[in-house]
């Protein structure tokens, strides 16, 4: 009786892990969403003809995105300083367009997204960031400049590293780290009654996050386009994804090709409507 309640019980938790890995199949890491590498998505693409499943949780309706460039080089005069330049231009007109626009589909209780200008507020913070940037100290990043700024509950707070740090989050990496596991991740936590929503944004280093023929701009690009649009489409990580957990951007991260329009990377978007990735 021992022996069978021994096999029961391995049989399931057996079941519980295959569940674990189908819900999850990107390897989600502690509450952030994390963007795929070529090599994960390449793993993952089975699921692609799934629809968006909304689970109830908010969408934000009218956004804005704060960028943070942390470090001395994306400064005036600075090695990454045309980067930075182009990063404010690209968001400076993604709210309004019809790569973004894909996502007025998705809504909550309180009504649709909306397109609308995300907004021309910048941040530059001088300071040097670690070699390795923790998602710990991602998150005090966002908090410094909300010291001196007040909060916006629809932003999303996207933290810019420079070329000389990684993101870590528990033991996997970014680019440039030893552990590369994921590009880039949105996420949100909780500061003095405040749900605040943020991304990691890394330097585009490495082959199994950069797109072919684009700048190391465009790759950021790429990477603003895909954190946004699910930020807003699952601010809190309980409103639209699919049944395996992919959210709208990780569906066609990386296929169909990403692709770059009036000077600017994007890469495709998940539509219910369409049943498929679309530009």
């Amino acid at each position: 009786m021992k022996r069978m309640l021994l096999t029961v019980a391995a049989m399931a938790a057996a079941i519980l892990a295959a569940r674990a890995t189908l819900a999850d199949p990107v390897q989600e890491l502690n509450e952030r969403h994390h963007f795929p590498t070529k090599e994960k998505f390449a793993k993952v693409r089975s699921s692609g003809g799934q629809n968006l499943v909304n689970h109830g949780g908010p969408v934000i309706h009218s956004a804005h995105v704060v960028p943070i460039f942390w470090g001395p080089s994306w400064g005036t005069g600075g090695a990454d300083n045309a980067t930075a330049n182009h990063v404010i231009s690209f968001f400076g007109q993604f709210g309004t367009n019809s790569h973004y626009a894909i996502i007025t589909q998705y809504y909550d209780a309180a009504g649709s997204i909306h397109t609308s200008s995300l907004g021309n507020t910048n941040w530059f913070d001088s300071s040097a960031p670690p070699t390795n940037v923790t998602d710990a100290a991602v998150q005090g990043e966002v908090l410094k400049y909300l010291a001196s700024h007040s909060f916006d509950a629809s932003a999303i707070y996207e933290v810019f590293l420079p070329p000389s740090s990684y993101s870590s989050d528990g033991s996997a990496t970014s680019c440039g780290g030893p552990n590369l596991q994921y590009c880039a991740y949105h996420g949100n936590f909780s500061n003095g009654g405040r749900d605040i929503k943020y991304s990691a944004m890394p330097y585009p280093s490495c082959g199994g996050c950069q797109s072919a023929g684009f700048t190391a701009a465009q790759n950021f690009d790429h990477f603003s386009c895909h954190e946004t649009r699910e930020a807003v489409t699952d601010e809190d990580l309980n409103a639209w994804y699919d049944r395996r957990g992919n959210e709208a951007d990780d569906k066609c991260a990386w296929s169909p090709a990403p692709f770059i329009d009036g000077g600017f990377g994007y890469q495709y978007e998940w539509s219910n409507a369409a049943g498929a990735c679309v530009k």
